[in-house]
């Protein structure tokens, strides 16, 4: 039996590449082109141009000794752990309470997911003007019911962080409670039905079907919203400004205290310092969406 030997020549087509490549992946190429642009420009340059002017030490230096930045990430690790652990607790209880099959609760999860839907610039400055200790609404009802004057909600550090909290999760809640009530409404419904026969309690079907079923899914929108929460700058900036005397700064805001202050570097070493937070967050979802 004859063999027959193919030369490298022959095995690899030889020419410039337009003449090796077939209409179909040229065009392709040519349409994948603008994106490709786009995210160079947009992504891949803004990036590494913040990284190259948060690489000198002395800017680190600079941070550590700067006790504004040493209370924003305080209150960045505080706003982490209360608010997203409060917010998806509530998330989880509001989501078996809006999958009730009854017409007012469908009415009002209509009102439920405005602000969520709304923009925020307009709704936290709104809140921002009802929490003006002189005329705003809130102190106003107060001074109504009490004879008080209420307490001054932006001008003590403790109560405004505490407000963008509020104002954070008051806002993000309802994307998250339609994200777990779909993971509710993914169980099937048989589970539940034998759980009435066999006269389970609302706490055991909670704890032996829904826990199990959604805690996947749970885990998962925690990791999330970790990561989206430390990039939420509307909920601080528009609402206390970062003040008073710069004590309710968290990092994503900080960075703008430093823009104004015309110190760029330090302003992206600020944002280069969130890196050990927001890999290990990112790294575990992957890791369990992989899954």
């Amino acid at each position: 039996m004859a063999t027959m030997t193919v030369s490298a020549e022959q095995a690899v087509p030889s020419g410039p590449l337009s003449a090796r490549l077939t209409t179909t992946q040229i065009w392709g190429f040519a349409l994948l082109a603008p994106y490709f642009l786009v995210f160079l420009a947009f992504v891949l340059y803004p990036v590494g141009y913040g990284l190259w002017l948060a690489r000198h030490p002395a800017s680190y230096v600079t941070l550590y000794h700067d006790p504004v930045f040493a209370r924003a990430a305080i209150n960045t690790l505080f706003f982490l752990l209360v608010g997203i652990n409060l917010k998806m607790l509530v998330a989880l209880f509001l989501s078996g309470f809006f999958i009730q099959e009854r017409s007012w609760i469908k009415w009002l999860s209509v009102l439920f997911i405005l602000p969520w839907a709304v923009p925020s610039i307009p709704t936290i400055l709104s809140v921002r003007f009802m929490l003006n200790p002189e005329w705003g609404l809130i102190n106003q009802l107060i001074f109504k019911f009490t004879a008080d004057d209420g307490p001054n909600w932006l001008n003590d550090p403790v109560l405004a962080l505490s407000m963008a909290i509020v104002v954070h999760i008051w806002k993000s809640l309802p994307f998250w409670t339609l994200i777990l009530m779909t993971g509710r409404l993914a169980i099937a419904r048989d589970l539940f039905e034998a759980a009435d026969v066999d006269g389970a309690s609302w706490w055991q079907k909670f704890r032996f079907i829904t826990w199990p079923s959604m805690r996947t899914l749970y885990l998962t929108c925690t990791l999330l919203s970790m990561i989206w929460t430390l990039g939420d700058f509307n909920s601080v900036y528009l609402l206390t400004g970062g003040g008073p005397a710069d004590l309710s700064h968290v990092l994503s805001t900080l960075g703008i205290r430093y823009l104004r202050l015309d110190e760029l570097d330090l302003s992206m070493a600020a944002i280069v310092c969130a890196l050990p937070l927001v890999l290990p967050l990112v790294y575990f979802m992957m890791k369990r969406l992989s899954r």
